[in-house]
């Protein structure tokens, strides 16, 4: 936190002040995203974990894949963030397909 104070104090007297704003605000927003959180399990194969990212998550088949893979070897994996209200029924959809997620 320090080293952003003092870059953003740096970049204030250089002239560059709707900068530091852009990156206050994207740092604001990324702040405030909820996350899907997919856990692991011993009944879904990999081809129904990567095929429900793919459709409830619209992830790229190799993004699936990586996802699948993380939760089988970690026991979890963050798979979308987003506002609440968007992952919400996004996480619907994998329990709706026997998997275990939640939104934190």
């Amino acid at each position: 936190m320090g080293f952003l104070i003092v870059f953003t104090n740096f970049m204030y007297r250089m002239g560059i002040k709707e900068k530091i704003q852009e990156e206050v605000s994207v740092l604001e927003l990324e702040s405030n995203q909820s996350e899907i959180v997919l856990y692991n399990d011993e009944v879904n194969t990999f081809d129904h974990v990567i095929n429900t990212l793919i459709y409830a998550c619209e992830h790229t088949p190799e993004q699936a894949e990586q996802c699948s893979l993380i939760v089988h070897y970690k026991g979890k994996c963050t798979v979308k963030t987003g506002a609440y209200d968007e992952l919400k029924p996004r996480c619907s959809m994998l329990l709706d397909a026997g998997l275990s997620a939640e939104v934190v």
